[in-house]
């Protein structure tokens, strides 16, 4: 046999291993979400309990590689050389589609998209197939895909969907009614008893299933012979006893346990059924290497009907791609990013919102409302006012420190997450049906929060319009992973080895391109100074505290502006765009801190109100300043797009002096809020009227050179307009340390929240 298909495997076993590390990237928010966002433990115990949990869940998976083999396609029907460019076009694919959506910070469905990977290549070669034999016609394409099978898995993943949303929503809600948000107050037999049932439903469905099928001798064999019943009974017996203890004796929180246990059994799960979207093509592809060597018939000539029988995995193999696993989930940061997508959907609390809304999320929130009010009219009001007295939020007893996120629910929620998800994917498991994790999960995630009344008129339009976008995401993995599967499979057919490596190569490519990308992204966004929510409750408190806001606002509106005319001044587009994307940022962030003034407000003693004035006036000049900076950066990129007439030398040279006087201004002021020395504010206030005397003598120069030679209406029009907006961009900078200089009063000494 040509040593081509050597060649392959070798390159298939690479393949595997950064399937394995871009899989886990996006697969890390199935199991690490619950337990991050309740914040219940640490993320060091976190990520150590889910490590240990893959370790199980990867012995345990060998069951499920037959998806791989023959879950999609008939594989009598192909020969060896057809089955190697099926599997080949389905890998090169699914590495480059998940660190597409990995790199973007969405979760997606690794299930999905190797069952459309297959479908897709084998569909390609089963049209080959065809349009090579003159007998058959295009009906005949069911002789070689497991229509039945194929059907019966899309069936189930899609069905999931809905089962995980409902199932979800109804367990969160009955919880709440039992438990309330006050929980920790409830009785603790109710705290108990309901550690009972989740410990149970957790240790049956994850460790019991997931033992049973890791071929693990004596204990798999007593497993297989125990009846499910007397199990079930004698374990909840054992887990509700150990609850009351837990509880009641040794006065520990049982929630924390069940996290705990949850984050265990779902990485365990996860692993026990996610596996073979990753390494399940590669030993497919093994196992049919080794049957084909035996033979001594050319590659053409070798029927793959032996790939439908039951054949065992190399334990080693589970165990070597287990380890890559593990070692992904503790050093992969694109990891944390798409955890921050669905955590940031399910939280409890409102505030910045990451996704805009949409046509269809106001649809859908306006006709929910009215659908709420029918059933209000219908259930009795006792009834109502019960159940909405249960679902009341619990005061918060302490104040996180500062700088450090609020858990996004509570341990209730967070528990249940992860009781319903484990429960409903490790029946999937058990039956070898490749149900999507992600898709439960975060759709489980998602009807607890509606349960939870999470999603209120407040964020609602903003949180299903990220649900939308992220099962939309999910519709685009399908259609994309079939697509670019019978795309690479025929230039692998019709290029052979040559195609292969080209298509190797160039997966290679945008893999290290995404990775010093994401990089980059990420050490722009380490260096980049965020902005923080005031906590103090005195004018004078919120000065200390604010300056560094402020002090952050001049450095970064000094590096935009400077950027923003250099590259208006150089044509580069490229930093302009770079500048309009910093400038877009910081009003972000600004308006962030405007949207906690609620808040803020809602925390002042009554004698302190007055602070609110004084802080709402400085957001409100610092929000000023962003929209200078926003409209400077959108007119400079949209002349230079429109490929304009450039700025002349005569407009150029007065630019620059003017940049560089507003780069001391900024830096004078930054450095001055940076040390909060507040007295030296007065010489920024007669900077600031120089350089509105030098853009007024810079406009007159304008209109005189406008009305005498100047020959381009654009570069007029765009020269006047940041001249103005730079006069603008001052005025609003001096409010704001004019406000300060008045206000700043060195012997009273700040006060802080408590």
């Amino acid at each position: 046999m040509s040593d081509i298909y050597i060649y392959m495997l070798i390159i298939l076993a690479g393949l595997a291993i950064t399937d394995l590390v871009v899989g886990v990237s996006n697969d890390a928010v199935n199991f690490l979400n619950s337990a991050i966002g309740s914040k219940a433990i640490s993320f060091k115990t976190i990520m150590i309990i889910a490590s240990v949990g893959i370790a199980f869940g990867a012995i345990s998976s060998s069951g499920m590689m037959e998806v791989a083999r023959k879950g999609i396609f008939n594989p009598g029907e192909f020969f060896f050389d057809e089955v190697m460019i099926i599997f080949m076009a389905v890998m090169i694919t699914d590495i480059l589609l998940l660190d597409f959506f990995n790199s973007i910070g969405l979760p997606t469905s690794t299930t999905v998209s190797i069952v459309f990977e297959l479908l897709g290549a084998a569909v390609c070669m089963s049209l080959i197939k065809i349009s090579e034999n003159n007998g058959e016609s295009f009906l005949d394409l069911g002789k070689y895909i497991a229509t039945d099978t194929a059907l019966e898995i899309i069936q189930g993943i899609l069905l999931s969907v809905v089962i995980a949303f409902i199932i979800g929503g109804i367990v969160q809600f009955l919880s709440r009614l039992l438990l309330t948000f006050d929980y920790k107050k409830r009785p603790n037999y109710l705290a108990a008893l309901f550690g009972g049932v989740s410990l149970t439903s957790l240790f049956y469905f994850i460790v019991f299933k997931g033992l049973k099928g890791a071929d693990l001798g004596l204990v798999t064999d007593f497993l297989a012979a125990t009846n499910v019943y007397t199990f079930i009974g004698v374990a909840f017996l054992f887990w509700t006893i150990l609850s009351f203890v837990y509880v009641m004796v040794i006065k520990w929180d049982i929630y924390k346990l069940i996290i705990i246990s949850g984050t265990f059994g779902l990485a365990m799960a996860f692993a026990g059924n996610d596996l073979v979207n990753f390494i399940g093509v590669p030993i497919g592809a093994y196992q049919a290497w080794e049957y084909a060597e035996g033979t001594g018939l050319l590659a053409s000539e070798i029927n793959m009907s032996f790939l439908s029988e039951k054949l065992p995995s190399n334990k080693w193999l589970l165990v070597a791609a287990g380890l890559i696993m593990v070692a992904t989930l503790w050093f992969s940061s694109k990891a944390q990013a798409v955890v921050k997508t669905s955590v940031d959907l399910a939280r409890q609390d409102s505030g910045s919102e990451r996704f805009q809304s949409n046509l269809l999320s106001r649809f859908l929130v306006r006709y929910s409302l009215i659908l709420a009010e029918g059933v209000q009219r219908i259930v009795p009001e006792k009834t109502a006012d019960y159940i909405s007295s249960r679902f009341e939020k619990a005061p918060e007893v302490a104040v996180v420190p500062k700088h450090t996120d609020k858990p996004a629910f509570d341990y209730v929620r967070a528990s249940v997450n992860l009781m319903v998800a484990s429960v409903l994917i490790s029946i999937a498991t058990s039956y070898k049906l490749p149900l999507s994790t992600t898709y439960v999960t975060f759709m489980v995630a998602m009807g607890t929060s509606l349960a939870d009344r999470a999603w209120g008129t407040e964020s609602a339009v903003y949180r299903i319009a990220g649900v939308l976008n992220v099962i939309g995401g999910w519709f685009f993995t399908a259609f994309s992973a079939f697509t670019a599967a019978a795309l690479f499979a025929y230039i692998i057919y019709v290029g052979k080895m040559y195609a292969v490596v080209a298509l190797v190569t160039l997966a290679v490519l945008l893999i290290i391109r995404s990775f010093l990308g994401h990089k980059k992204s990420q050490k722009k966004q380490e260096e980049t100074e965020k902005l923080q929510k005031s906590e103090s409750k005195t004018i004078q408190g919120i000065i200390e505290e604010s300056s560094d806001n402020v002090a952050t606002v001049f450095k970064r509106s000094k590096r935009i502006y400077k950027n923003t005319l250099d590259g208006l001044i150089a044509q580069d587009l490229s930093i302009l765009k770079t500048s309009k994307k910093e400038s877009k940022k910081l009003a972000g962030e600004i308006d962030d801190l405007r949207n906690n003034i609620f808040f803020f407000i809602k925390n002042l003693d009554e004698q302190n109100l007055g602070a609110s004035k004084f802080y709402i006036d400085v957001l409100g000049n610092l929000q000023d300043v962003s929209q200078s900076l926003d409209y400077i950066s959108k007119a400079s990129t949209t002349h230079i797009s429109n490929n304009h007439k450039s700025l002349k030398f005569n407009q150029i040279k007065d630019l620059k002096e003017i940049i560089l006087r507003i780069h001391e201004i900024f830096n004078d002021a930054q450095e001055i809020f940076s040390t909060k020395d507040f007295n030296s504010l007065e010489s920024i206030i007669l900077e600031k009227r120089e350089l509105i005397n030098l853009v007024d003598e810079k406009i007159d120069k304008q209109v005189k050179r406008t009305k005498n030679d100047e020959e381009s209406p654009k570069n007029t029009t765009l020269y006047f307009s940041l001249l103005l907006e730079t006069r603008d961009l001052m005025n609003e900078t001096i409010q704001i340390v004019e406000q300060y200089y008045r206000e700043f009063d060195a012997s009273r000494a700040p006060s802080k929240m408590k």
